[in-house]
């Protein structure tokens, strides 16, 4: 897979794991150690973890290995793929660091998440999506009466003997 071609996949794939400020550096002039430097953050250790591991398994399945991975630092993972390096930060961290800064002769280009607008549906699909749908035939019973509402007889005053008059409560001398 040629450099750029890569590094805009490794910063697709970093966006589908909520990475945030996602830039690619091409450092082609400029470094004969790469090409490309992909730059993202994280809000959490374990989403920049996360992040790496996407890179990495979504690149395997296109049958790119890479060359090194460091994860000597909860807050800084990078991935190593020769012409392209990604660095996934925790956000706090990469302030510290500030390798747009160091590298600063790069030509940076920010990648920006943009979702996937729904495919417009031609003209004669939108009509037949709005027309009325035909519904199973229903097998024909009988309709029943609804069952009448039984009356309930009315409630007869209960007539309740007169209570005792109850006795004053004594005192137990102790």
């Amino acid at each position: 897979m040629k450099p750029a071609l890569l590094a805009k996949h490794i910063a697709d794939l970093t966006l589908s794991k909520k990475a945030q400020d996602v830039v690619l550096m091409n450092l082609r002039g400029l470094s004969s150690v790469t090409d490309f430097f992909v730059i993202c953050s994280a809000d959490s250790d374990t989403q920049v973890r996360a992040i790496a591991a996407a890179v990495e398994d979504g690149l395997k399945l296109k049958g790119e290995r890479p060359y090194q991975v460091e994860r000597g630092s909860p807050n800084w993972v990078v991935v190593d793929y020769v012409d392209v390096v990604l660095h996934v930060f925790h956000k706090s961290t990469r302030p510290f660091y500030n390798l747009e800064k160091l590298w600063g002769d790069a030509v940076i280009s920010h990648v920006e998440d943009t979702p996937i607008a729904p495919a417009k549906k031609p003209a004669a699909e939108k009509r037949s999506a709005t027309a009325k749908k035909p519904t199973a035939a229903k097998k024909s019973t009988p309709a029943k009466k609804p069952a009448a509402k039984k009356k309930a007889a009315p409630k007869k005053k209960a007539t309740a003997a007169p209570a005792k008059p109850r006795s004053p409560r004594r005192k137990i001398a102790s």
